[in-house]
C-alpha cells in the first residue's frame, strides 16, 4: 500500500510536527444510469412507503388537525329545473330545452314596417319563395300566380312621399321595381295567418273544393317553419325588451321543492346570458324546515332527505393547479412567470394579501370536484361527504349555510337584493358563444350640454330592401329626396323677390335628420324628477312654405310607437343615459344549439358610449350676407 495514502503516526501530521505530502482524493456514491435519459434518476423517487410514515411521525405531521389527503369524496345535491320565463309584458314561456334561453330573452320582433311602407323586402322574398316551394311540393304549382296577385309586391310610387322612403335610396328602388308583380311577399302572408288562428290561406282567392283544402293545410306548417327560423314573440307580451329602461327584463320560475322559486333578469344589456344576469326574488313559500342538512360533526350514516330530486355523485378529488402555486415535487424548478414572492403589497393591500396567503400558503389545500350537471337547472347543495388516507369520514356543508353573519358567504350564486332566498348555482340553458352579425340598425344616446337635450343618433339604419345604411348617409338621401320633389313641384312658380339684405336672421340651425331629439319632462305626479320624452325635430327644406313636416326616426330602437294613428309617447329614465352615453345596437345572432339546430334571433346589445357630443343645434342666429 502506498505510504502516502496510510500515515503511520497522524497525530503528528495534526500537530503540524510531521509534514507528509499527500493528495486528497474522494470516492462519490452516484446512481448510475442505465440509460442515456437522467429523467428517472432526478426524480429522486421514494419507493419505502413506511420510511416516508417514519418521516411524518418524526417532524410531527402527525399532530396536526389537517393532515390526512382527501382520497374519495361523495357530494350530494338537488338539481330544481328552470320551467318557465317570463316576458316584460308578462306572458309565460314554456322552457323545453328545444331554443337556448338567451334566444327566448333576447328576440325582437322581425321588422315589418316604417312608417306606411313594408320593410325587410328580404326576408319577404325569402319566405315567399319558400311558400312557392311549398305550393310546387303539394302538387299546386299553378296557384302560384294567385298568391303573386293576392300577396305581391306594389313597386314604390315616385311621386308619392310615402314612397320617398324607398325611392330616395337608388339600390332599394332597383330592388323593388325588379320584384314588384313577380314574387309573392310570404312576410304578409306570414302575418295574416299568424294574426288569427281562424284565418286561412285560401282567404280572398276564390279556390274551392280539392285545391282549397290543399292550401289551407299548408298554412299552419309555414307559419311554424317562419316562428322556427326567425324565432321573433308570438305577441307583444312576450318581448322581453323595455324601451323606457333600454334594456331587457325576463322572470325566470324555478320549480323549486315547497314553492317556485323566481329569478330576475331586469338589467340584462344582452351579449351574454349567465348566472351573474339573474338575482333571486322572494320565493312563493319556504322550503320545510326538516330539509336542511345536519350541522357540522360527525357524519350521518346515510345523506340528509331533502324533498325534491336528489343526485349522490362519488369521485376522486384533483388538486387545484393555477400558475405560480408552490410545486409540491423535491426538485422541482418553478416557473417565474407568476411569482407571488415578488408582489409588493401595501399595508392597506387586504386582497393583494389574502391572494398572496392562499398562493403560498394554502395553494395546496384546494381541490376540484368535477360534477356534471343538466342545464337550466338551479342545483342546491347539500353537503360534501370526504373520506381522508386515514379512513376519517367528514361532513361539510355550504358556507352560506352557516348562522353567523362572518359566514355567511359563497361563490357563484345568485345575490338576494330582493329579500328572497338565493336558491343556488344558477346554470342557464345558454350557449358559450353566439354568431353576431353586422348591426342592422343602432342608435347612441348622447348628452348635449349646449341644447339641453339627449340625441338619439341613429348612426345605422335598415333600409327598406333589408341592407343596411350609415344613418347620416340615409338621412342625406332621404333629405335630398324631399327637396328634389320641392323644386320639381315649384318650378312653375313666380320668381321669389329679391332679397338684397346686409344681414340674415335665421330661426333655428339645421340639424341632421338621423338626430332625434328628447327632451327633459317631469315624471307624472312628482315635481323634482323628470324623465326624457321622444320629440321630434322639423324638416327644413329650401324654399318651403307653412308649417313644416316632422322628422320621424328610421330605427326600431327610437321608433317605438310612431306609427299607430295616435302615437303614445315614448320616454326614456333620465338616470339610463349616462354621461358617457349609451350605444344600442340591432342585429341578427346566430347559434347552434345542443340538438344541431341553428338558431336565428333578432337581438340588441346595450353598450357605453364615447361621451357626450353636440349637434350644433342654436336660436335666433344672424349673419352677414
Amino acid at each position: 500500500m502506498n505510504r502516502y495514502d496510510v500515515v503511520d503516526d497522524i497525530s503528528a501530521v495534526l500537530d503540524r510536527r510531521v509534514v507528509v505530502p499527500t493528495i486528497v482524493r474522494c470516492n462519490r456514491l452516484e446512481p448510475r444510469p442505465r440509460a442515456a435519459d437522467f429523467a428517472l434518476a432526478l426524480r429522486a423517487e421514494i419507493r419505502d412507503a413506511l420510511w416516508m410514515l417514519a418521516r411524518q411521525w418524526q417532524v410531527g405531521e402527525f399532530r396536526g388537525d389537517d393532515t390526512g389527503s382527501p382520497v374519495t369524496a361523495k357530494l350530494s345535491y338537488v338539481s330544481d329545473p328552470i320551467v318557465s320565463v317570463r316576458g316584460a309584458g308578462g306572458a309565460e314561456v314554456a322552457l323545453d330545452g328545444s331554443v337556448p334561453l338567451e334566444a327566448l330573452v333576447e328576440r325582437r320582433p322581425v321588422p315589418v314596417t316604417i312608417g306606411e311602407h313594408l320593410v325587410s323586402l328580404d326576408i319577404r322574398l325569402l319566405a315567399g319563395r319558400q311558400w312557392v316551394k311549398r305550393l310546387r311540393a303539394a302538387g299546386l304549382p299553378t296557384l302560384a300566380d294567385a298568391f303573386r296577385t293576392a300577396y305581391g309586391i306594389d313597386p314604390p310610387d315616385p311621386d308619392d312621399p310615402a314612397d320617398y322612403v324607398v325611392t330616395a335610396h337608388a339600390t332599394a328602388w332597383q330592388t323593388f321595381a325588379a320584384v314588384a308583380g313577380r314574387a309573392v311577399d310570404g312576410l304578409k302572408l306570414y302575418l295574416y295567418l299568424a294574426a288569427d288562428p281562424t284565418h286561412r290561406a285560401s282567404d280572398g282567392l276564390g279556390l274551392t273544393g280539392p285545391e282549397q283544402d290543399g292550401v289551407d293545410a299548408l298554412g299552419p306548417d309555414f307559419v311554424t317553419w317562419f316562428a322556427r327560423l326567425y324565432l321573433p314573440p308570438a305577441t307583444p307580451a312576450e318581448d322581453c325588451w323595455v324601451p323606457d329602461h333600454l334594456e331587457y327584463a325576463a322572470a325566470l320560475t324555478v320549480d323549486a321543492p315547497g314553492g317556485a322559486a323566481t329569478l330576475l333578469a331586469d338589467e340584462y344589456h344582452g351579449g351574454h346570458l349567465d348566472w351573474y344576469s339573474v338575482d333571486a326574488a322572494a320565493a312563493e313559500s319556504e322550503p320545510p324546515a326538516d330539509a336542511d342538512p345536519p350541522a357540522d360533526g360527525d357524519p350521518p350514516a346515510d345523506p340528509p332527505v331533502v324533498s325534491g330530486p336528489r343526485t349522490v355523485r362519488s369521485f376522486l378529488p384533483t388538486g387545484a393547479r393555477f400558475d405560480g402555486m408552490p410545486d409540491p415535487r423535491w426538485w422541482t424548478f418553478e416557473e417565474a412567470r407568476t411569482n407571488f414572492g415578488d408582489v409588493q403589497p401595501e399595508t392597506t393591500d387586504l386582497a393583494k394579501l389574502l391572494l398572496i396567503e392562499f398562493g403560498l400558503v394554502s395553494g395546496t389545500d384546494w381541490f376540484l370536484a368535477p360534477v356534471q350537471a343538466p342545464v337550466g337547472t338551479v342545483i342546491r347543495v347539500d353537503g360534501l361527504a370526504v373520506t381522508d388516507v386515514f379512513g376519517q369520514r367528514t361532513w361539510i356543508q355550504p358556507a352560506a349555510d352557516g348562522d353567523e353573519p362572518w359566514s355567511g358567504w359563497s361563490m357563484f350564486t345568485t345575490t338576494d337584493r330582493r329579500g328572497g332566498t338565493a336558491p343556488g348555482l344558477v346554470l342557464i340553458a345558454t350557449t358559450p358563444t353566439v354568431m353576431a352579425g353586422a348591426p342592422a340598425e343602432s342608435a347612441q344616446f348622447v348628452r348635449d350640454e349646449v341644447a339641453n337635450l339627449v340625441w338619439a343618433v341613429e348612426t345605422a339604419v335598415r333600409l327598406p330592401d333589408g341592407s343596411s345604411r350609415r344613418g347620416r348617409e340615409a338621412a342625406t338621401e332621404l333629405h335630398r329626396r324631399y327637396q328634389d320633389a320641392l323644386d320639381g313641384a315649384s318650378t312653375g312658380d313666380p320668381a321669389s323677390p329679391p332679397n338684397d339684405a346686409a344681414v340674415h336672421y335665421r330661426l333655428m340651425t339645421a340639424v341632421g335628420e338621423n338626430w332625434i331629439p328628447f327632451v327633459p319632462v317631469h315624471v307624472p305626479g312628482d315635481v323634482r324628477e323628470i324623465q326624457l320624452r321622444r320629440a321630434s325635430m322639423p324638416r327644413l327644406l329650401s324654399g318651403a312654405t307653412g308649417i313644416p313636416e316632422r322628422v320621424r326616426p328610421r330605427t326600431a330602437i327610437v321608433r317605438p310607437g310612431p306609427d299607430a294613428a295616435v302615437p303614445p309617447p315614448y320616454v326614456v329614465h333620465e338616470e339610463e343615459i349616462s354621461r358617457a352615453g349609451e350605444l344600442i345596437t340591432c342585429g341578427w345572432q346566430r347559434v347552434r344549439w345542443s340538438d344541431g339546430r341553428i338558431c336565428t334571433w333578432l337581438g340588441i346589445d346595450r353598450r357605453p358610449g364615447r361621451g357626450e357630443a353636440s349637434a350644433g343645434l342654436a336660436f335666433d342666429r344672424a349673419s352677414a350676407t
